[in-house]
């Protein structure tokens, strides 16, 4: 009888364990993708609720003022910096809203959906041209105000985050939100992203060293990352081979309690 017993509750100690195959992250030799790695390339175009940072400068501090955002009329955040050096600088992150604009002072009113930010950076620097005079040099520099993206699931600290960085991989986001919990499944993380033509969802392998080569490795602002549950989770008997010994010795003691119970009856 108590091999009956035995068997099966070995079975479930054996499969319950997470290995380390299903922890461990890029795993095996890289290969060369060209065709992926010019995707990654792809210069990031703008969207909606991006946040773009403008820089603006000049030795001219008149020119530049006249750039500065007034805080208490406008819903987009601002903030002015002297340099040291005495140049006037001035820079500031806007929203892009709704309908794909964004204000900047004096310039007016900006479309700036679905453009790169180098092409942003032209628009404002053609914009210039009729406010700058002959022998004035102006530096205009257009960048992403960091990276945000929002991860939930199977990760230590779940929540919408921002990296101030130019360029964020997923495992920038993962490491940046505490990592994955050991019941979570590394080998298929979700990606929701919206674009213009709709709503995407990819997955990606983060046990793979091929993850690298994948078009959806470096995240883009406003992406959702899900981290699946490890079927190990829903079964409730532990990720380690201690937690799960610990639950098959319960469920043992369980069924002896309750046969020796039923013959003494």
């Amino acid at each position: 009888m108590k091999y009956y017993i035995t068997i099966p509750l070995l079975l479930l100690f054996l499969c319950s364990c997470v290995s380390n195959k299903d922890l461990s992250y890029l795993q095996g030799q890289p290969k060369t993708n060209t065709e992926i790695k010019r995707i990654n390339n792809i210069p990031y175009k703008l969207q909606i609720d991006d946040m773009v940072n403008i820089i603006i400068k000049s030795n001219n501090q008149e020119l530049v003022s006249v750039f500065k955002k007034n805080e208490n009329n406008n819903s987009n955040t601002a903030t002015t910096n002297q340099s040291f050096s005495g140049n006037a600088n001035y820079y500031s992150d806007y929203s892009i809203d709704n309908y794909g604009n964004i204000r900047v002072p004096t310039l007016g009113e900006l479309n700036v959906l679905g453009y790169t930010v180098e092409e942003v950076q032209k628009k404002i620097e053609d914009k210039l041209k009729d406010f700058i005079k002959d022998g004035e040099n102006v530096f205009v520099s257009v960048k992403l105000a960091g990276i945000k993206y929002t991860i939930f699931g199977e990760i230590e600290s779940p929540g919408t985050r921002i990296i101030y960085q130019n360029r964020v991989s997923i495992l920038d986001a993962i490491a940046n939100s505490g990592d994955i919990t050991d019941v979570g499944n590394r080998k298929a993380v979700e990606i929701v992203r919206q674009t213009i033509a709709g709503t995407e969802k990819y997955t990606i392998d983060l046990t793979n060293i091929d993850a690298f080569n994948s078009e959806v490795f470096y995240i883009k602002p406003n992406d959702y990352i899900n981290v699946l549950p490890l079927k190990q989770k829903s079964w409730g008997t532990g990720t380690t081979g201690l937690q799960s010994l610990t639950t098959v010795v319960t469920v043992l003691s369980l069924i002896t309690s309750t046969i020796i119970l039923a013959r003494n009856l």
